[in-house]
C-alpha cells in the first residue's frame, strides 16, 4: 500500500501544478502599465467594441441565411446572455484591476491550466474578431466603388477556389490592420483619443439610419407575402442568436483594460453597463429598421445597410452609411488590437507564454512586442480567411470564456477568506470590543443586567457567524454532512455538478430528437432529471455564506445569475456547428502543446513553489551524554 502511494506521489503532485492558483499582490493597483483611462474612455472603448461588428456586419447576414426579420429577438437573446456574463465581468474587473479579463478570472479562481485554455481562446477570439471586421471594411469600402478593388484583384492577381478561404486576398483588409497596428503602438492614450473621433462619427451614422431608415420602412417586408417574421422557426433565431455573440464581445474589452485605469472599481462596472445597454438597443433597432426597409431575402451580407439605401433609390444616404461603417469598425480594429496584446502580456508576464511578449515600452508603456506580433498575425487572417467562417468560429471561444467567468464568480465569491496577521481581523467583534477583566471571565460590578445580555447576544452572534464557504446556521440540522468538507470544497464540486447537469441538458434539448432519435417521453423524464440535477446543484452552493465586499461591484443574485450565464452559454455552444466544434478542438490542441511545451515549466507559479528535498538525520553524541539531532539536505544520485 505504501508503494502505491509512492508511486502516486508523481501524478498527484502533476495534477496540483495544473490546478494551481495564481498568487495576487498586496497592491494590485501596482503596475508597468500607465492608469490614464477615464469611465468616459472605458464606455466609449466597449461602445467601440460593440458598435460596428454586429452592426454592421451581422445584421444582413444573420437575417439572410439564419433568422430572417426574427434576427431582432437574436439580437435581443445575445444581449440577455451577454448582460448576465457582462455582471461577471464587471464584479471581477473591478475586483482585480488586472488586465488579462477572463485568463485572469479564471486564474485565481479555477486554476492553472483552465486559465491558459480560456487565454489561448480569447487570444484567437480577438484574432479572428479584428480580421473579420477588417474584411468588413474592405467590402464596405469596395461598396463604394462598385466593387472595383475586389474585381481588379480577382482578374489582375489571384483567384482562389477553396473551402472555408476566401476567394480572394483580401490586400485592402490587410493593410488597414497593419496601419491600425501602428497607432496603437504609440500608447493608450493615442489608441483612445482615435476610438473618441471613430465613435463620435458613428453615433451620428446610426441616428441618420434610425430616423431615415423608419421614414422608408414597410411593414409588408414582415408579412407571409415575403416569408413571414420568423421564416426559419425557432431553430433559426436561436442559431442566430448564437452567431449575435459576436456583436457583444466588445465588453470584454473594458475588462481588459482595468490595469490601465484610473479608479477601476468604479469605471468597470458603470461602462460595462452602460455600453452594453446603448450597443443592445442599437442592434435591435438597426436590425428591425433594415428589414423593414427592404425584404429580408434579398439582402446582401457584405454591406446590407448600404445597399438598402442604394436599392430604395437613395444612393447618397448610401454614400454616407457605408462612410459611416467604416468609422465604427476602425473603433473596433482599436478595440481589438488594444484588448489582444494585453491579454497576451498577462499570460507572459505571469511565465505561461513566451516571455519577449512581456515586454513593455519604456516611453509608451505599452506591450510592443505582442502589439506588432500579433497585430500582423491579424492582418495574415484577414488576408486569407473568408468572412463567415471567421464568424462562426469566434462565437465559440467567446461563449466557451462567459462560462469560465461565470463559474469563477461563484468559485470566488464562496471561497474562504485570506488569514490576516493582524488581530482584529481575525477577532470576532464581542471578542474584540470585550475588556481586559471580560475576557479573564470577570464581570464589572458596575454592569447592568441589560449590558450583560447585550454581551451574551454578541457573543452568541459571534459564534453563529460563519466563514464564506461554510453551511449557513439554519440549515445546520438538515445538511450536517456538508460540515465535514473544508470551506469551500462542496460549492466547488456543485459548481461541476451544476456544469454537468446542464451539458447533459443542452445536448438533450439540442439533439434529442433528431440526432438522438430519442421518444418524447425519454426526452421529456431525461430533461427533468438533469434540471434536478442542475437546480440542486444551485441550491447546494446557495445554502453556503458567501463573502460580502461592499467596496467592489458585486453580481446580485448569486449563484442564481452567474448559473443561468452558465446554462444560456453551454446552450448557445451547442447550437453551432459541427465544423466549428473541429476546429476549435484543434486549436485547443495546439494550446495544450504550448502550454505543456513551455508554459507549466516557465509558471511563475511553478517558481515559487518549494524544491522537495531528500532529508538524512543524524545523531551525535555530546560530551554530557545527551543525544542531539541534526538534519541536512541530501543529494539524489
Amino acid at each position: 500500500m505504501v508503494s502505491r502511494l509512492r508511486s502516486c506521489a508523481p501524478v498527484i503532485r502533476f495534477c496540483r501544478k495544473l490546478n494551481r492558483l495564481k498568487t495576487l499582490e498586496d497592491d494590485m493597483m501596482e503596475t508597468s502599465l500607465k492608469r490614464c483611462l477615464t469611465t468616459v474612455d472605458l464606455t466609449l472603448l466597449g461602445i467601440g467594441g460593440m458598435v460596428g461588428s454586429g452592426l454592421y456586419v451581422l445584421t444582413g447576414t444573420v437575417a439572410k441565411e439564419t433568422a430572417g426579420p426574427a434576427v431582432v429577438i437574436s439580437f435581443l437573446l445575445a444581449g440577455l446572455a451577454s448582460l448576465l456574463a457582462a455582471f461577471c465581468y464587471a464584479e471581477f474587473g473591478a475586483r482585480v484591476p488586472k488586465t488579462g479579463s477572463a485568463y485572469m478570472f479564471t486564474y485565481i479562481s479555477v486554476g492553472e491550466i483552465w486559465a491558459f485554455l480560456i487565454g489561448w481562446n480569447v487570444i484567437l477570439e480577438y484574432m479572428i474578431g479584428g480580421a473579420a471586421v477588417a474584411r468588413a471594411w474592405s467590402g464596405y469600402l469596395d461598396s463604394i466603388f462598385n466593387h472595383t478593388i475586389k474585381n481588379f484583384t480577382e482578374t489582375h492577381i489571384v483567384s482562389w477556389h477553396v473551402p472555408f478561404i476566401a476567394r480572394y486576398p483580401d490586400l485592402l483588409a490587410a493593410g488597414i490592420l497593419l496601419v491600425a497596428t501602428v497607432f496603437v503602438s504609440f500608447g493608450a492614450r493615442v489608441s483612445s483619443w482615435l476610438n473618441h473621433v471613430f465613435s463620435a462619427v458613428s453615433m451620428v451614422v446610426i441616428l441618420f439610419i434610425l430616423i431615415f431608415g423608419f421614414i422608408l420602412a414597410k411593414p409588408v417586408n414582415w408579412s407571409m407575402q415575403e416569408g413571414g417574421f420568423a421564416p426559419y422557426g425557432m431553430s433559426g433565431i436561436l442559431a442566430g442568436t448564437a452567431t449575435c455573440f459576436y456583436a457583444f464581445v466588445g465588453f470584454d474589452v473594458i475588462a481588459a483594460s482595468s490595469e490601465e485605469t484610473k479608479n477601476p472599481q468604479k469605471a468597470i462596472p458603470i461602462a460595462t453597463a452602460v455600453s452594453l445597454g446603448m450597443a443592445t438597443g442599437a442592434y435591435i433597432l438597426v436590425s428591425t429598421v433594415l428589414t423593414l426597409m427592404v425584404p429580408w431575402h434579398t439582402l446582401d451580407p457584405e454591406s446590407a445597410l448600404s445597399d438598402a439605401f442604394y436599392r430604395r433609390g437613395y444612393s447618397w444616404a448610401g454614400f454616407m452609411v457605408a462612410i459611416g461603417s467604416i468609422c465604427a469598425m476602425n473603433t473596433v480594429l482599436l478595440s481589438n488590437l488594444f484588448s489582444l496584446p494585453r491579454i497576451v502580456y498577462a499570460m507572459a508576464e505571469d511565465g505561461l507564454f513566451f516571455q519577449v511578449f512581456a515586454r513593455v515600452h519604456p516611453v509608451t508603456k505599452v506591450p510592443v512586442i505582442a502589439i506588432v506580433v500579433f497585430g500582423i498575425l491579424m492582418a495574415i487572417l484577414a488576408l486569407i480567411f473568408d468572412l463567415e467562417a471567421l464568424v462562426q468560429f469566434l462565437s465559440i471561444g467567446t461563449l466557451l470564456a462567459y462560462t469560465f467567468v461565470a463559474a469563477s464568480v461563484i468559485v470566488l465569491r464562496f471561497q474562504p477568506n485570506k488569514p490576516s496577521s493582524s488581530p482584529s481581523a481575525t477577532q470576532p467583534p464581542a471578542a474584540q470590543s470585550s475588556s481586559p477583566d471580560q475576557d479573564s471571565g470577570e464581570l464589572k460590578e458596575y454592569e447592568s443586567f441589560s449590558e450583560k445580555l447585550q454581551l451574551v447576544e454578541m457573543e452568541k452572534k459571534a459564534k453563529e457567524r460563519r466563514e464564506p464557504g461554510q453551511l449557513r446556521p439554519f440549515f445546520d440540522p438538515y445538511l450536517k454532512f456538508f460540515n465535514a468538507f473544508e470551506p469551500g470544497e462542496v460549492v466547488t464540486i456543485s459548481v461541476v455538478s451544476m456544469v454537468v447537469c446542464a451539458v447533459c441538458m443542452c445536448i438533450i434539448l439540442v439533439f434529442g430528437t433528431n440526432q438522438l432519435k430519442l421518444p418524447l417521453w425519454s426526452v421529456c423524464l431525461l430533461v427533468v432529471l438533469f434540471g434536478t440535477g442542475y437546480l440542486l446543484s444551485l441550491f447546494f452552493i446557495w445554502v453556503h455564506e458567501q463573502q460580502h465586499i461592499i467596496k467592489t461591484f458585486q453580481v446580485p443574485l448569486v449563484p442564481l445569475i452567474p448559473g443561468l450565464s452558465i446554462l444560456m452559454n453551454i446552450f448557445l455552444m451547442l447550437k453551432l456547428s459541427a465544423m466549428t466544434w473541429v476546429r476549435f478542438s484543434v486549436w485547443l490542441l495546439v494550446g495544450l502543446m504550448v502550454y505543456f511545451g513551455y508554459g507549466i515549466w516557465h509558471s511563475k507559479e511553478n517558481l515559487r513553489e518549494p524544491k522537495p528535498q531528500n532529508i538524512a538525520a543524524r545523531y551525535v553524541v555530546l560530551p554530557s551524554g545527551s543525544l542531539v539531532e541534526t538534519v541536512q539536505a541530501v543529494q539524489p544520485d
